[in-house]
């Protein structure tokens, strides 16, 4: 049995506006060290996934920056193109049918990742990982990776755990994303996790359980390896445009009576807005500075700032993020982080 690594790596990341943009989305930045996101998610596999069995999958217009960033890191033919962006579904089926193309079996398990988290303990990835894919190889199962709740988040659906079956524990439902007392009640109980939308799975499983919970997806999964074995990319289109516009957990995870999961032994931060940095960074004089350049305050603190090649004072402002590039600026509360999108859809 193998195991392959693919990293989700197509988004846009609207809510790290400037700095993200279609152009150069917040995978491709380095917000937490100094290599990007997508540099550091197929890093973490180091010990555990040769490069040669890591995949990204991304859109055709980004292909530059994923060659840039995963260099050294991945197959030589491990770059996997989306026609469009469809979701994770169809993004996920497309990534197998590759791995399958390029001589996986599918008794060898794949563990599916997004490109744009921060995961600070790299040996508790690496040793969760493995729990994960000896239990989905043991069990034949779809084992998700489930984040052990820190405080009663809002923004994060939830995986409600059931029995314990050797490292692993079945799955009883998968949350949407509660209210406040809701997600208060969840942590009280112990039972539930944070949905981190990372996947452990045989690669038969995994297209067994498309085929039966999500049959209108998995009926192009032939032609999609006809597609991708003849390199036809205008037929490989005119299959993936037809395929429904689904999630991954709604296809297959809210649906399976095959799912698992392993709670994580490393700390998460799905970075989801600017505001989310300050709880990876150590703060200096009292404010958060991400990009490292000098920065002046003065009766100023809990501030995000990121203005790379500039000189930045602040003077008597509280909980500000600051923001500011070549093209732009960007200045508001942290507590307004979540409506950077609001501002993006003006543009």
């Amino acid at each position: 049995m193998n195991l392959y690594g693919i990293v989700m790596a197509g988004g846009q990341g609207t809510r790290f506006w400037p700095e993200s943009t279609a152009k150069k989305p917040k995978q491709y930045l380095a917000l937490a060290g100094e290599t990007s996101l997508l540099t550091q998610s197929l890093e973490r596999f180091e010990g555990l996934i040769p490069s040669e069995r890591r995949y990204v999958v991304t859109v055709k217009a980004q292909e530059e920056l994923a060659k840039q960033h995963s260099k050294n890191n991945i197959a030589t033919n491990g770059l996997i193109f989306e026609p469009a962006g469809r979701n994770t579904a169809p993004c996920i089926l497309l990534a197998i049918a590759a791995l399958v193309v390029e001589g996986a079996k599918l008794d060898d398990v794949v563990c599916i990742v997004p490109s744009d988290h921060v995961i600070l303990n790299e040996n508790g990835f690496r040793k969760t990982v493995e729990i994960a894919s000896i239990e989905a190889s043991k069990q034949q199962r779809i084992v998700t990776i489930g984040i052990v709740p820190t405080f009663p988040h809002t923004g994060y659906g939830y995986i409600q755990k059931a029995e314990l079956q050797g490292e692993a524990f079945s799955v009883k439902q998968f949350r949407e994303k509660p209210d406040q007392e809701t997600a208060k009640s969840y942590l009280k109980t112990g039972e539930y996790l944070w949905n981190a939308g990372m996947f452990v799975s045989p690669i038969g499983i995994f297209l067994r359980e498309l085929e039966t919970c999500s049959p209108e997806t998995f009926k192009s999964y032939n032609a999609l390896v006809d597609a991708l074995t003849k390199k036809d990319e205008k037929l490989l289109a005119d299959i993936y445009g037809q395929m429904p516009k689904d999630s991954i957990d709604y296809a297959v995870m809210e649906k399976s009576k095959f799912v698992s999961v392993v709670p994580s032994q490393f700390d998460w931060n799905d970075l989801g807005s600017w505001d989310a940095l300050e709880s990876i960074m150590q703060a200096t004089d009292g404010n958060f500075n991400v990009s490292g350049d000098r920065v002046l305050t003065h009766e100023a603190s809990g501030n995000i700032i990121f203005t790379p090649g500039k000189t930045t004072a602040l003077v008597g402002v509280n909980d500000l993020v600051v923001v500011s590039n070549e093209h732009s600026v960007l200045v508001m509360p942290k507590s307004k982080s979540q409506d950077v999108k609001k501002i993006v859809e003006k543009l």
